[in-house]
């Protein structure tokens, strides 16, 4: 477009052209905001796009009107662009950087390594077949991630030989959901047990609106564990400190004897296992905002949700003991002693290690005559056999 075009046309011709010209990069704009937002995991760019079509919209209008002169607006819009991939450039970087954090995340787990009956697989079994079986009508069973290599050995011990796959949903005989999907399952009728920490309020607040009654049945012990990048100079903390640091009073490293860095503590879900063990912890000592991390969403703009696990040189997480040690073990983080105590089995048997808790086989009603026989079971000797061979501290 030549200069002396617009020069010759009236205010209104010019206004005009403008309308279209913002529409028409308007247009474009959404459909690249929507492209990008589709494939590929390129939330990012979304707002990128945006931004970028509201900048040249900005400049067309400018150039219409003669604002600005041809080599200036030149120079305007190569800045553009160039400041453009510079953005890009720069978050490509620090995502590869992030992504090559190692992360503590229930979903990267295959549990089909514990699945029961298969070959090879990971699910231990008692030293003499069991005394107690099921021949027919078994329970539907479900539960929280690191539970499912104990009930999987249960089904070994027990339950007719056949395919119990973890993911296959649709038939739910003996399947891994989550701890909060279980919980719902069961209040909904949809399982018969699930191995599960104890329910959070909301989840025993949903059950008395459903005129459900949940029934614990202690299975194991086990131990809420605290754990740091292993580069990290803290190697404990005491029960004092983690409230105070949960609670957003210590943010930093070096106020509980580590080096001069911010604490990023991180938290998990709202009624996973983990977080209501976490909110049980903290009792009365209100616990901070997680950290967040931000999606761009092109229906929303952004989303903040919170932050799985990721080994971050300052951070601090959280979970049990056989999942950050055994299923999800990691050489790069720590377990951290807390009040001077190590968490192991002997220490959570022995009642040292202040953050030990049972765990449970959580039942709603179902007439299914076989689950009674069944938590009966669990609790005997080779009940409590095949938790202490999966890797958990038995009952006594």
């Amino acid at each position: 477009m030549k200069e002396s075009f617009w020069m010759k046309e009236s205010f209104w011709t010019k206004l005009l052209f403008s309308f279209f010209a913002v529409g028409v990069i308007a247009f474009l704009g959404f459909i690249g905001s929507i492209i990008t937002a589709l494939f590929g995991g390129l939330m990012f760019y979304t707002p990128l796009v945006a931004i970028l079509s509201v900048v040249i919209a900005i400049y067309v209008v400018l150039l219409i009107f003669n604002v600005l002169s041809r080599k200036t607006s030149n120079i305007i819009l190569l800045s553009i662009l160039g400041l453009s991939v510079l953005v890009t450039a720069g978050y490509e970087i620090k995502q590869a950087y992030i992504n090559s954090i190692a992360t503590v995340d229930d979903r990267e787990v295959n549990l089909v390594q514990y699945e029961p009956f298969a070959e090879n697989t990971k699910a231990v079994n008692l030293d003499q077949p069991s005394t107690y079986r099921i021949n027919s009508d078994p329970p539907k069973l479900d539960g929280a991630t690191a539970l499912y290599p104990l009930y999987s050995a249960f089904v070994q011990s027990v339950y007719p030989v056949g395919n119990y796959k973890p993911y296959d949903f649709q038939i739910g005989q003996v399947i891994c959901s989550s701890t909060p999907e279980a919980y719902k399952r069961l209040i909904e009728g949809e399982t018969d047990i699930i191995f599960v920490a104890a329910p959070s309020l909301a989840q025993q607040k949903h059950a008395k609106r459903k005129g459900v009654e949940l029934k614990l049945t202690p299975v194991g012990r086990e131990a809420f564990v605290f754990f740091v990048n292993k580069r990290n100079d803290v190697t404990g903390l005491s029960t004092a400190q983690l409230k105070d640091i949960y609670a957003g009073k210590i943010t930093n490293w070096k106020d509980v004897g580590g080096a001069n860095n911010h604490i990023r503590a991180f938290q998990r879900p709202e009624d996973s296992g983990s977080q209501t063990m976490l909110q049980k912890f903290m009792g009365d000592t209100t616990l901070m905002t997680p950290p967040k991390e931000d999606v761009a969403d092109i229906m929303s703009g952004i989303i903040k949700q919170t932050s799985n696990y990721r080994n971050y040189k300052n951070a601090l997480g959280y979970s049990f003991l056989f999942y950050a040690s055994e299923m999800n073990q990691s050489g790069e983080i720590a377990l951290l002693a807390i009040d001077g105590v190590k968490p192991d089995k002997e220490s959570i048997r022995s009642g040292q290690y202040p953050l030990a808790t049972e765990f449970y086989a959580v039942t709603a009603g179902s007439d299914n005559p076989n689950i009674q026989p069944f938590l009966d079971w669990m609790q005997s000797a080779e009940g409590q056999e095949l938790v202490e061979k999966t890797g958990y501290t038995s009952l006594k």
